[in-house]
């Protein structure tokens, strides 16, 4: 009980860190409240622990969380954030990735078949992103603008899509019947190994296209549209398709971010204490996902979330002078 009740505590910790520094750090964006300059970095750490934290239990990815709210609530220049996304996915891609593939949970047939579809568009989702910003004068306000209607889908996919655990295929297309693209795994609730198949490929890839598209030019984790194709267009088992789904973003993101790097749009100011941070707290998260998974994280995520994309939709049309 007395375990229980510390994982919560931490959870409600987590919470109230991140509430404090969106709160100043909006103070200081909206209202110039005169703030440190240190106070952003510093700051900026303790958000993306407290995501790193919060995000797994919630069942989100933290890119999904991290670039909205930054962007919203930050005096930063959104093509620097879009990066720092880039790389802080690719981050904790990394790291969980092998772990997944080990246990053969991530799928390397499947996980490299749509990495090879997604690693181009978001090259040119990044390349596009960043013309926009830099061949329109109000650029960066038509890319907030649509950030933030993006987020309002991300937010209506999040809230209306269901997971099947063990989808049931009852023949492969051509394509992955060509590819192989089956597996095994072993799964401890039931006791046994499970082994699975997909199909659909052709509507997934294309899928997997404009995923990475959308990706490359917002810098956005794409695990909140991975998880659903994987699962219920391809029909591959819930924990197949999110271990999978960090496998492709691993092989998608590093491409993107090199556009990024590439027109020094990675600024370490931004990018060391967000990728410090996540990679702390996700290890905490990790471990408090196995002790406690409430509902109620994820509606408050899902929240703050909805919070960011009006204020990034208002950014935007208030920079174009509409409001």
């Amino acid at each position: 009980m007395a375990g229980e009740k510390g994982v919560y505590g931490l959870i409600a910790i987590s919470l109230a860190m991140m509430f404090i520094v969106i709160i100043i750090a909006a103070l200081g964006t909206y209202f110039h409240y005169a703030l440190p300059v240190d106070f952003w970095p510093i700051s900026l750490f303790f958000l993306t622990f407290a995501i790193g934290i919060l995000a797994p239990v919630a069942g989100v990815g933290g890119g999904v969380i991290f670039v909205p709210v930054v962007s919203a609530f930050y005096p930063f220049s959104i093509t620097f954030v879009r990066g720092a996304g880039l790389v802080m996915a690719q981050v904790n891609a990394l790291v969980s990735s092998p772990k997944f593939l080990r246990t053969g949970l991530a799928s390397l047939r499947i996980g490299l078949l749509a990495a090879t579809v997604a690693a181009g568009s978001s090259i040119a989702g990044a390349m596009i992103g960043i013309w926009v910003v830099k061949a329109f004068p109000q650029g960066k306000y038509y890319i907030y603008t649509a950030l933030g209607g993006l987020l309002f889908f991300i937010f209506l996919i999040m809230m209306l899509s269901k997971r099947v655990e063990f989808p049931e295929v009852k023949e492969m297309d051509p394509i992955a019947r060509f590819f192989n693209l089956t597996g095994a795994y072993y799964e401890p609730a039931l006791g046994r190994v499970v082994e699975y198949k997909v199909t659909r490929t052709p509507l997934a890839l294309l899928a997997f296209a404009g995923v990475g598209f959308i990706a490359g030019m917002f810098g956005l984790g794409a695990g909140w549209a991975n998880v659903p194709v994987l699962n219920l267009v391809m029909g591959a088992p819930i924990k197949v398709s999110t271990s999978t789904s960090m496998l492709i973003i691993a092989l998608t993101t590093t491409p993107a971010a090199c556009v990024y790097l590439a027109e020094g749009a990675i600024l370490p100011l931004i990018m060391i204490p967000a990728v410090a941070g996540m990679f702390f707290g996700s290890r905490l998260g990790a471990w408090l996902t196995v002790k406690a998974r409430p509902k109620v994280v994820r509606y408050i995520f899902l929240a703050i979330m909805l919070f960011a994309a009006i204020m990034d939709i208002y950014k935007g049309l208030h920079g174009l002078h509409i409001v």
